[in-house]
């Protein structure tokens, strides 16, 4: 059963018109009604959990083609983790650059 109806599509006049604050706030209702009527999102998101664990193991494998699968699947692991960390401290040098930007201005 549906929670919520999907409005019915609208005119390219209308659609061309929006500012991207209205587009985002459109994208993100779409996102969360869509969501909302996810009965399993572990199933929903299964493809590109395996998807991006693959892309890991295909690196893994190419710089240690001897390894055996239980090995690559451990080092995968730990590339993927690294990926991720990497991300999280450009996005914490970026909060700094910008919060230095600012003046240090913490409000």
């Amino acid at each position: 059963m549906r929670l919520f109806q999907q409005e019915a599509p609208v005119s390219r006049e209308y659609q061309t018109s929006l500012t991207p604050e209205q587009r985002t706030l459109r994208a993100q209702l779409a996102a969360h009604v869509s969501w909302s009527n996810t009965d399993d999102r572990a199933k929903r998101t299964a493809a590109a959990r395996t998807a991006a664990m693959s892309r890991f193991e295909r690196e893994v494998r190419a710089r240690h083609p001897e390894l055996s699968d239980v090995e690559v699947a451990v080092r995968a692991d730990h590339a993927k983790k690294a990926f991720y960390l990497r991300l999280t401290l450009k996005s914490a040098q970026a909060r700094a650059a910008r919060k230095g930007a600012r003046g240090g201005d913490t409000a």
